[in-house]
């Protein structure tokens, strides 16, 4: 077989019906059966075009228009209805460069200088060695304002335990003379309701709030479970309401604070129970304090009780006295609310630098060691406990345990070593502190600074915790530098010219250096 001939033995006979008026020639099969590779090729490009043509129509067009559908904003530019879940954050990697000591003290030395008089100490350590890499005068005792909170916190948090909680409790209390002309049902005598504290200086009036620090517990709930615990007693008519306040002992004021502080509203005189951090209004941290906290959270008590007993048959006297002595061990217990965690107090006093709060836990942390609550148990109790930890005390003076005081004196490098503790020491109970340290620019004592043109980049970046006295400041904290290696930090002012606004851009300026810092 040879050639393209339709013979019957090359390609069988033609099917009948094939011919039309004569039989098909040979030369024109043939010629046929030539074309077939130019019919296919034709097919081919029809079956690609026509599909790519439909592709192409629209950009030639324009898109098909239709006024029952309007343009649509594109999902990523609509205002978010609920926050994404925060996911963690990578660890640091251990590979990041350590920062040069010299490249360090080009960044800081044309920075770190006083506005007017005065002089700064310094000292800034690599978190996950120790390292020095920045030393200026770093072991000179300095006064250190509110940076002695840092180690209040972390006394807090090793002697008491973050997850501790203090109680404010009601309990029976014995027989009560009745008030001339109140209303008691015959047969019963009137009782007194003492008002117990247990160290929770965040009180509120109201009731409980679970989901915040100040005002976690709520002094109306301890009122209406306490007239729920009276009626199933059985009982009804007066009660009065006495107060305990025996688990603070010694003076209630620090003799080393100034009697000015303490008119504009900086200190109280300290008892174990109080509203909002013994304040009349939470938000006006700036008016004097109540000068006897207890009995104003029993007014708030007793007030909570005269409501919720109106139904139940419960009359309260008017008059809420101090207990004289403490309430028997065996009292019985009518109710109980229990303050925020430890480690959320600590928080909110590193970022409010609250001076009452942070006096508070230096009492109660000398409690958790079995000592009295007194001021000089507080400090001893805090010195203790960094003792313990492995931070160098020799040295250190500790007049208060808030930094309202003008006698204590701290160094730099004692700072560093405790918020390097923090941030990565063997002890973890100390993590609980991190989230209290102001973030720069955002929160807290920070939350007002990093705004202008020479600290702006550390914004978000500075986690440290702020201290101020007429002459003295401080600011101590951690940062990431650009390389990603984790940094410790202290930078203390004294002998300051007062009121010099350079001081707190100076101490800020640095960080902010620190944060920038590539150097490798």
């Amino acid at each position: 077989m040879s050639g393209t001939r339709g013979t019957a033995r090359g390609r069988g006979r033609l099917p009948k019906g094939t011919l039309s008026k004569g039989r098909i020639s040979t030369g024109s099969l043939s010629a046929m059966i030539r074309s077939w590779p130019t019919l296919l090729l034709t097919v081919l490009l029809l079956a690609l075009a026509l599909p790519a043509g439909m592709l192409i129509a629209p950009a030639l067009t324009g898109p098909a228009q239709s006024a029952a559908q309007p343009a649509q904003t594109p999902a990523w530019q609509l205002v978010p209805d609920r926050l994404s879940v925060p996911q963690g954050i990578d660890p640091l990697s251990t590979a990041a460069p350590v920062p040069v000591p010299a490249e360090v003290a080009a960044r800081l030395d044309p920075v770190l200088k006083t506005d007017g008089g005065g002089t700064f100490t310094a000292v800034v350590q690599d978190a996950a060695t120790g390292k020095v890499l920045y030393d200026r005068n770093g072991t000179a005792n300095r006064i250190p304002a509110s940076n002695m909170k840092l180690l209040t916190a972390v006394a807090a948090l090793r002697g008491i335990g973050p997850e501790e909680r203090f109680s404010t409790r009601a309990v029976a209390g014995p027989a009560a003379a009745a008030t001339p002309g109140a209303a008691t049902p015959r047969g019963t005598a009137p009782r007194s309701v003492v008002l117990v504290g247990g160290g929770d200086v965040l009180l509120g009036a109201g009731e409980s709030a679970e989901a915040k620090v100040l005002g976690h517990a709520g002094l109306a709930t301890l009122a209406k479970q306490t007239v729920d615990s009276l009626r199933k007693d059985g009982f009804k008519g007066q009660v009065q309401v006495l107060v305990d306040d025996s688990l603070f002992t010694g003076p209630a004021l620090n003799p080393a604070w100034s009697p000015d502080d303490i008119a504009a509203g900086e200190m109280a005189p300290l008892f174990p129970l109080a509203l909002n951090s013994a304040r009349f209004n939470p938000a006006d941290t700036a008016a004097p304090r109540p000068q006897d906290s207890a009995l104003a959270a029993g007014e708030a008590f007793a007030a909570g009780l005269k409501a919720a007993g109106a139904a139940a048959g419960v009359t309260v006297a008017p008059a809420v006295v101090r207990l004289d002595g403490k309430a028997t061990a065996d009292a019985k217990v009518l109710a109980e609310v229990q303050s925020a965690t430890v480690s959320q107090q600590v928080d909110l006093m590193l970022q409010t630098s609250d001076n009452y709060l942070a006096e508070t836990l230096g009492r109660m942390t000398a409690v958790a060691a079995g000592q009295p609550a007194t001021n000089d148990s507080a400090m001893a109790a805090v010195l203790n406990e960094l003792a313990g930890l492995g931070i160098p005390t020799e040295g250190m003076v500790a007049a208060d345990v808030s930094g309202l005081a003008l006698g204590n004196q701290v160094s730099a490098r004692q700072f560093a070593e405790v918020v390097r503790a923090i941030t990565n020491g063997k002890d973890t109970r100390l993590r609980a502190a991190l989230a209290g340290f102001p973030v720069a620019g955002l929160t807290g004592t920070l939350g007002d600074r990093y705004i202008d043109e020479s600290t702006a980049e550390g914004a978000g970046l500075v986690r440290a915790k702020t201290g101020t006295l007429n002459t003295a400041i401080a600011l101590s904290g951690y940062v990431v530098d650009a390389d990603g290696r984790l940094l410790v930090f202290s930078f203390i002012g004294n002998g300051l010219t007062p009121g010099a606004a350079g001081n707190k851009r100076a101490l800020d300026a640095a960080a902010t250096a620190l944060a920038g810092c590539g150097c490798s």
